[in-house]
């Protein structure tokens, strides 16, 4: 029985590279991708009294503007930015279908060593579109959209290969896109509108598969990342109005939180408050996110604050342990 598994296990390899080697490469990929539970595991047992412990901090010594993204690949760091060339403005009314004008900026995708030393910097974006917003990497691709500045509006979905940094123009969709995942179950990109309002669908050569609206209100959600097996974890922020005493809605206050997302039942299935701060005052969730497991220790990276702001953008590290519930 031993010789017969050895036979079939060897005819396998045996095909798989008669495809080529990437196949072998892909096929353990999935796999562990697919018994990769512990990141959904340990978020699930997260509460908002879970004790969060920030452990390092990586000042970024380049310009890096308005900070939206950020993904980790073995050698690399990506970081998505806007630079701002001329704000929008909101109409009175609306003209065009659009509140306001588009404005004018520079895409960025700034590619760093894992010390943060800055190695490229990819501009990415064509016309009014070039607000690039949360970011993923897949194992391979770098995932980057591209919208303007302006909700219901157009954007650009592109593929980095996060290896020899390549750029793709995948596809355009009609409406902005501020985040997007690949889910791995399904081969689909799933991205959030203006204000993760509403969800979408497609296949990887752009086709719409479905939408959802987000049944949840508690905060917008800036960067995601896909989580096996099929959800999407989204760090993210809303701005509430003080009291009149405190300034009313001209002194706002930062609401930070975390969600995971099933993309099969389209659900929130836990959501958390995170209340830390960075140098420049911002609620740690407020762009880039992205988190980590490692059994049922947790480990948050972010880079809330913007290039211009306090110590500029530093990417700071949260960690916290987790007791598993029953």
């Amino acid at each position: 029985m031993n010789r017969i598994r050895s036979h079939a296990a060897a005819l396998a390899v045996l095909a798989a590279t008669a495809l080529g080697g990437g196949a072998v490469a892909h096929a353990s990929e999935a796999r562990s991708h697919s018994t990769d539970t512990a990141l959904a595991d340990a978020f699930g047992s997260v509460t908002r009294s879970t004790t969060w412990t920030q452990t390092s901090k990586l000042k970024l010594s380049f310009p890096t503007y308005h900070t939206e993204g950020i993904a980790f690949s073995p050698n690399h760091i990506f970081l998505s930015a806007v630079q701002i060339i001329e704000p929008t403005v909101k109409y009175p009314t609306p003209q065009g279908g659009y509140d306001r004008t588009p404005g004018k900026g520079i895409g960025h995708l700034f590619v760093m060593d894992k010390a943060g030393h800055l190695q490229k910097d990819i501009t990415l974006g064509e016309g009014d579109m070039y607000h690039p917003g949360g970011i993923d990497f897949d194992g391979t691709n770098v995932w980057v959209p591209v919208a303007q500045y302006r909700p219901n509006s157009s954007a650009i979905i592109y593929r980095v290969d996060a290896t020899t940094l390549a750029v793709h123009k995948q596809f355009e969709v009609a409406d902005h896109f501020g985040g997007i995942v690949m889910d791995k179950q399904t081969g689909h990109l799933v991205g959030n509108t203006w204000g993760s309002r509403r969800f979408a669908e497609w296949n990887l050569q752009g086709k719409q598969l479905k939408t959802w609206d987000n049944p949840n209100f508690f905060i917008d959600y800036q960067d995601c990342q896909y989580v096996p097996k099929s959800k999407m974890l989204c760090g993210g922020i809303t701005n509430l109005p003080q009291t009149p005493s405190a300034g009313g809605s001209s002194a706002t206050y930062e609401l930070g939180g975390l969600a995971m997302i099933d993309l099969t039942t389209e659900q929130v299935t836990r959501d958390i408050p995170f209340q830390q701060w960075s140098t420049a005052g911002h609620v740690a969730t407020r762009n880039p996110m992205k988190m980590t497991a490692h059994g049922n220790h947790l480990t948050l990276r972010v880079a809330p604050d913007n290039g211009d702001e306090g110590n500029g953008t530093e990417i700071l590290t949260y960690e916290a342990t987790v007791t598993p519930q029953r």
